[in-house]
């Protein structure tokens, strides 16, 4: 397999995880995507930095939302409360689905 890196504003990450705490407001509701999109037969690595994210809660609902596109291998966040966090995709699934699935589970991409 090949990796292709794709700019879109991008750093690396790696993954952790947090708790929902005082003033969470994620949302709790996120609801499931069931876009599909494939890009081709390599496979690339995409960091894409996301706001709104605050908990575990958030964590898993973008997991889930990216998880269920064709062509997703894996999604590692890195949860920065305050911050932009990074949310990094393995696969072959398309840069539109991945931007639509992240705005499905709630949250905004930033660019």
């Amino acid at each position: 397999m090949t990796e292709q890196r794709i700019d879109l504003g991008l750093t690396s990450t790696s993954a952790t995880g947090g708790g929902c705490g005082a003033g969470c407001g994620c949302g709790h509701g996120a609801a499931a995507s069931t876009a599909s999109a494939e890009r081709g037969d390599s496979t690339a690595t995409d960091v894409l930095r996301v706001e709104g994210m605050t908990c575990e809660h958030c964590v898993r609902a973008v997991t889930d939302e990216l998880n269920a596109l064709d062509g997703v291998r894996v999604v590692d966040i890195d949860l920065r409360v305050g911050d932009a966090s990074l949310v990094r995709i393995e696969g072959t699934a398309d840069d539109a689905a991945l931007i639509a699935a992240i705005d499905e589970a709630g949250y905004t991409l930033v660019r």
